[in-house]
Formats: structure tokens, C-alpha cells, sequence
């Protein structure tokens, strides 16, 4: 590709869990806790998801899925601290620099 790189290889995205309603902070085993500026259900038929993760090299297969949007993790947990305004969340795939969370579950703090 002229200028540039290629276009990322498409990534396969299973998710073997689905959001059913807030789990405690110990429920969290795939990952860190992030907190999202907004959460949606996605559903692998939804073309605008579809096209928004596609550029990303996601593919969603299977179940709807929430995800989490414009997030970061957070590190303290307790009394003054892990503030979080949005939404928090605990996610199975991370790995886009904060702009999307993939596999999520609402959390209680």
C-alpha cells in the first residue's frame, strides 16, 4: 500500500459471556476494571458496529455483546479512589488502547 501500512488481519472475537446485570468487583477475572464514557449492546448483525470494528480488525461473532467506548482502566479500588462518573465495567478483550473494550459486564463498586 503506497504511503502506508497494510490494513490490520481481521481478528476473530469470541465472547463466551454476556451482560446480565452489574457483578461485584470479584466477578472480574478477564481483565482490569475500566471505566467507559458509554456502553452498547452490539450485535454482529448491527452494520454500523460492524463497520466501526471492522476498521479495527475485529470481527464479532455469535451473541450480542456490550462494549465498552472511550475507556481506561481502573487501578484503586476503595475508599478515595477508582472514581469513576460513567461506566464501569469489566471487559474480556482490552487491547485497543482505550478506544473500545470488547465483552464487557457492568461492575459494582
Amino acid at each position: 500500500m503506497p504511503g502506508g501500512s497494510p490494513p490490520p488481519s481481521p481478528t476473530t472475537v469470541t465472547i463466551t459471556q454476556t451482560a446480565s446485570g452489574p457483578e461485584p468487583t470479584s466477578a472480574c477475572t478477564t481483565g482490569s476494571i475500566q471505566c467507559c464514557d458509554s456502553t452498547e449492546a452490539v450485535s454482529a448483525t448491527d452494520p454500523d458496529a460492524a463497520a466501526i470494528l471492522g476498521l479495527l480488525g475485529v470481527v464479532v461473532e455469535g451473541v450480542d455483546v456490550l462494549v465498552g467506548l472511550s475507556c481506561s482502566p481502573l487501578t484503586v479500588i476503595g475508599v478515595g479512589g477508582g472514581d469513576c462518573s460513567s461506566n464501569v465495567v469489566c471487559c474480556e478483550d482490552n487491547a485497543y488502547g482505550g478506544l473500545i473494550s470488547i465483552g464487557c459486564v457492568p461492575i459494582s463498586l
